[in-house]
C-alpha cells in the first residue's frame, strides 16, 4: 500500500489513506478481507487494478456483507446488523423457538459465583459467550449483559447459563436490530460516560461504560469492569470518564488523519491522576462537561440493568433498532429485514 502512495494510519494500523486532488481513498483490512471506500472513484478503480496484479483476489462489488455484518444503504444513510449471524446462533443453541425477552438481563440480577452451586457445561458456555462477544460489535444493547456473563468463563454455573439463555431470548425478539448511521453535515463528537460503584458481587469492582457519537451517529461503545476497586463512587466516575476521554482523543486523531480536524470542544458527561487528566483536557478546551439529566444519560445501559421502558428509550435515542423508514427501499429487496 505504501508503494501505491498510501499512508498507514497511526490511529488504526489496518487503515491506509491516500489524498489527492482534495479527494480521499481509504482501505481497511482484516486478515485477508478488505473494504475500499472514498470519494475518488478514479483512484478506487486504479487501486483495485494494482491489487489484482499483486494478489489473487475477488471484487465482491458494493459492500453488503463483511465478517458476519450485513450492510444496507439508502440515500439517507447506512444500516448495519447481524440478523443471519443471530439466527444461526439461535439455531445452533436450540433457541430459535424460544419465547422472546424484553431486555437482555434482568434488573438487580446480582450474578456472582455461589459456593456449592451446580456447574454447567464449561465448553458450551465459553463457546456461546464467545459468539455473543463478537455479536456485541454491532449490538451495544447487549454489551453490558455480555460483559457480565463473560466474567464467569472460568467457572460457569447453572444460574450463569440461565442469564446467557436470556440474552439469546432477547436476541430472538430483536434479530433484525442494528445501528443506523444517518447522513448529515456535522462531525461533532459527543460522549456519554457512566460508572456504577462496587457492582461486581465477587470482587466489588465497578463497571465503566461509554458511548461516543460523531455527528449524532453512534460509532463506539464499551462496557467493562474496572481493574481495581474504587473506594468511592466519585473515584469510579473519574475512572469512567477517563476511559471516555481517551476514546474521544482517539476519534479526534482518526478524524484528523481523514482530513476532518475538530475545531470545537467535545462534550462528555460526568463527575489522583484521573482528576488531573480530566482537568488538563478541560483547560485545553478539548472537552467540556455540560449537565445531563439522569433520564438522558444514555450510558446507563452499559453499567447496570435497567427497566424495559428506560432500556427502550435509550435504544431509540441511539438509533438502535429495526431498519428505519429511510431504508424502506432496501427492505423491499431484503423482505426478512422488515420484520
Amino acid at each position: 500500500m505504501k508503494k501505491f502512495g498510501y499512508r498507514q494510519s497511526n490511529s488504526d494500523h489496518t487503515l491506509f489513506i491516500k489524498r489527492a486532488n482534495q479527494k480521499i481513498t481509504c482501505l481497511i483490512i482484516y486478515v485477508d478481507d478488505m473494504i475500499i471506500t472514498g470519494d475518488d472513484e478514479e483512484e478506487i478503480v486504479t487501486l483495485k487494478g494494482k491489487l489484482f496484479q499483486e494478489f489473487e483476489m475477488k471484487d465482491l462489488g458494493n459492500l453488503k456483507y463483511f465478517l458476519g455484518i450485513e450492510v444496507l444503504r439508502s440515500t439517507q444513510g447506512i444500516f448495519i446488523h447481524q440478523r443471519k449471524y443471530i439466527l444461526d446462533l439461535l439455531t445452533e443453541t436450540g433457541m430459535l423457538g424460544s419465547k422472546p425477552a424484553d431486555t437482555p438481563i434482568v434488573a438487580n440480577h446480582g450474578l456472582q459465583v455461589i459456593e456449592g452451586a451446580k456447574a454447567t457445561d464449561k465448553e458450551q458456555y465459553q463457546k456461546i459467550v464467545g459468539k455473543l462477544i463478537y455479536l456485541a460489535h454491532t449490538r451495544p444493547d447487549i454489551a453490558y449483559a455480555v460483559g457480565i456473563v463473560s466474567r464467569f468463563m472460568h467457572l460457569p454455573q447453572i444460574h450463569h447459563m440461565t442469564a446467557v439463555m436470556r440474552i439469546l431470548r432477547y436476541l430472538k425478539g430483536t434479530s433484525s436490530t442494528g445501528i443506523y448511521f444517518g447522513k448529515n453535515d456535522s462531525l461533532d463528537i459527543i460522549a456519554y460516560t457512566d460508572a456504577d460503584w462496587a457492582g461486581d458481587r465477587d470482587e466489588r469492582k465497578s463497571t465503566s461504560g461509554y458511548f461516543t457519537l460523531v455527528g449524532g451517529n453512534l460509532v463506539t461503545w464499551r462496557s467493562k469492569k474496572q481493574k481495581v476497586v474504587a473506594l468511592s463512587s466519585a473515584e469510579a466516575e473519574f475512572r469512567g470518564i477517563v476511559k471516555g476521554i481517551t476514546e474521544i482523543l482517539w476519534i479526534r486523531k482518526l478524524l484528523n488523519e481523514l482530513g476532518f480536524p475538530q475545531k470545537t470542544a467535545c462534550k462528555t458527561k460526568h463527575v489522583e491522576v484521573d482528576r488531573h487528566f480530566i482537568k488538563d483536557k478541560l483547560e485545553d478546551k478539548v472537552i467540556k462537561l455540560p449537565f445531563v439529566r439522569s433520564k438522558d444519560q444514555l450510558a446507563d445501559i452499559l453499567t447496570k440493568a435497567v427497566s424495559t421502558e428506560a432500556f427502550s428509550n435509550v435504544l431509540r435515542k441511539l438509533s438502535i433498532g429495526n431498519p428505519s423508514a429511510q431504508l424502506e427501499g432496501e427492505c423491499r429487496k431484503y423482505p426478512y429485514l422488515a420484520k
